[in-house]
């Protein structure tokens, strides 16, 4: 009992440890398995601490059997749903070709180049060594991000690691899944015949034919209604687990590669509170991942840990990061704006995730148990690369930021917190004048309107989401409230303008604050018009204007007063010559006039 709810204890210690100190919390929770697992020979008198699979000779162990990979299994089947949510054929199209070349032609060239390594520099058969090079494919967001959190880096250099991040984890999920199944339609070997090619065929039918139905019949039950709400999540936990196991009964090994599917075609279909369910599976998923960890960490043994003592596995971790990476990222950015710094600094950040670890064991542990040779360097070999890059990544990264020149000045993108009309043609506005916009709302059709605009958007809940740790919002330095809530654009400049605002926090005025009943404050959009009424303009007049100040103190006041004036018309900012932007202050006497060559208003045309 102690070690069970130990290992659930020291995983969300290791998780906050993490978030606090700003490194992958895959870190932690490897190094923590392996010092309750085969490291505690060293401090429990010759004894293994924590033994993952149960030992009848000493009455030890947590799983018997055949347990421990049947827990793992559907883990892993949970967290690659999870992660087939978050893949979004949309997203793939608007990031741009030089992440799209990334996580296409840099995952072939990793496949291919990592493979040969693992081949002829170990002389591992060509079947261990593909499924080697398809696990080290993937980077993920959990690692990307607390490296991206830690080091401000530029635009083009953060947008294509982060994108990278978010979208290669289920494409190299899917890769080394295949490269598992053929494995195992193969009877370990790569060698072609045609019981093979049927096992492997059958595996791709049923596992695409049954995520995709399974993903429709969920859809259907959705948006019919057929779910209550208190059993949704628990619902689809359900239907996951039965998917997968259902999906193996038909085609042996076939269940990884259905739920990959079913996450995939759910995150691409217009699906009811589809946000719902990521955020639960990403509350399930932490919780997996921390119990995983430290139990597939525990269950290394030493003599795989001896493994890694071969001068071989140093050689194939330093092709991996010296060649192999540099070498994807260079012919996947080729033709590409960025400049020689930016790509040497892509090629050198490339921490392996927690999908490669966590699948990497899982296959490991089968294919060992299958008896297929050399199959027990899998899990060691892919933990070499995990933890060599992450600790290399997250101690090095700000020093290379600093010498190839790729650190961000500063934070000048711009969060704004509602996406009603007014807020997109602000944030039209802004984006024209060459500020970096995402907006945010809980609402899937305002998100939708926002992106059909060209915005970038998120689909979020202030209040239960952690936007903190959110990859898309790295660069944001300006935070602006603009919901019709009150109570929502408090809380969101309360919470985040130590975040998000640390160059400047607005809001719309409250309605309390029209009346005179609470002191207004000096980070207002404005000081005369709230929800209501910056809507009803940008219903009237949906245009945002510029009238040329040349400088002159009083023409701008009288315009100033002017707009004031007007029944539906609003001061938003002011513009100087090198096009800043700046609030317009409720005190007058505080604005820059002499720096202001246009005034920025919302509404009707003056005449």
């Amino acid at each position: 009992m102690a070690q069970i709810a130990s290992i659930i204890i020291l995983g969300i210690l290791a998780q906050y440890t993490a978030w606090k100190v700003k490194v992958p919390a895959i870190l932690p929770l490897i190094l923590i398995g392996l010092f309750v697992g085969p490291l505690s020979v060293y401090w429990n008198g010759g004894e293994v601490w924590m033994k993952p699979i149960f030992d009848a000779a000493s009455n030890e162990g947590l799983f018997p059997g055949q347990s421990l990979f049947y827990f793992v299994s559907l883990s892993i089947g949970i967290i690659l749903f999870e992660g087939g949510l978050t893949l979004k054929l949309s997203e793939i199209r608007e990031v741009g070709p030089s992440i799209v070349k990334l996580i296409s032609l840099g995952s072939i060239v990793t496949f291919v180049l990592a493979g040969v390594a693992a081949h002829y520099i170990m002389g591992l058969p060509l079947s261990i060594s593909f499924l080697f090079s398809a696990l080290i494919i993937v980077t993920g967001p959990t690692v990307i991000a607390p490296i991206l959190q830690n080091v401000p880096l530029n635009k083009s250099v953060s947008t294509v690691l982060k994108w990278e991040g978010i979208l290669i984890d289920p494409i190299g999920a899917t890769a080394a899944v295949l490269m598992y199944e053929f494995i195992q339609s193969s009877g370990g070997s790569v060698e072609f015949t045609s019981h093979a090619f049927k096992e492997f065929l059958s595996i791709i039918l049923v596992g695409s034919a049954l995520g995709t139905f399974a993903a429709l019949f969920l859809r259907y039950l959705l948006k019919k209604d057929l779910i209550p709400h208190f059993l949704l999540n628990v619902f689809t936990l359900a239907l996951v687990l039965f998917v997968f196991v259902l999906s193996d009964f038909l085609a042996h090994e076939s269940g990884l590669l259905t739920v990959v599917v079913m996450g995939t075609v759910l995150a691409n279909l217009d699906v009811p509170r589809l946000s719902e369910i990521l955020y639960f599976k990403e509350s399930l998923s932490v919780l997996l991942i921390s119990i995983l960890f430290i139990l597939l960490a525990a269950n290394i043994s030493i003599e795989d840990l001896q493994l890694l003592l071969d001068p071989r596995c140093l050689m194939l971790f330093l092709v991996v990061i010296l060649v192999v990476r540099p070498l994807g990222v260079f012919l996947s950015t080729r033709k590409s704006n960025l400049n020689i710094n930016e790509k040497l600094f892509i090629s050198w950040v490339g921490p392996r995730g927690i999908v490669a670890a966590g699948i990497a064991s899982l296959f490991g542990l089968k294919l060992a148990n299958d008896g297929v040779p050399n199959a027990e360097y899998i899990t060691p070999l892919v933990f070499m690369v995990v933890l060599g890059t992450v600790l290399l990544n997250a101690t090095t990264a700000k020093i290379f930021a600093k010498m190839l020149r790729v650190i961000q000045t500063s934070s000048d993108g711009i969060l704004i917190v509602g996406a009603n009309k007014a807020a997109i043609l602000i944030a039209q506005y802004l984006k024209d004048n060459n500020r970096d916009v995402i907006m945010l709302d809980n609402s899937p059709s305002n998100v939708n309107n926002a992106k059909s605009h060209g915005i970038e958007a998120l689909e979020a809940n202030i209040y239960k989401d952690n936007m903190e740790d959110n990859i898309q919002l790295l660069d944001i330095g300006y935070l602006v409230a603009m919901t019709g809530s009150d109570e929502v654009n408090s809380f969101a400049i309360k919470e985040y303008k130590r975040i998000f605002g640390e160059k400047g926090a607005y809001r719309l005025i409250s309605q309390k604050e029209m009346k005179g009943e609470e002191e207004v404050p000096e980070y207002l959009i404005s000081y005369k018009d709230d929800y209501l009424n910056i809507n009803e303009a940008a219903r009237d007049y949906p245009e945002i204007q510029e009238i040329e100040i040349g400088e002159n103190p009083s023409v701008f006041l009288e315009m100033l007063d002017k707009i004031n004036a007007m029944p539906k018309s609003i001061p938003l900012f002011t513009k100087s010559k090198d096009g800043t932007l700046e609030n317009i202050p409720v005190n007058k006497s505080e604005i820059n006039i002499e720096d202001c060559e246009k005034l920025v208003y919302l509404g009707e045309k003056i005449k």
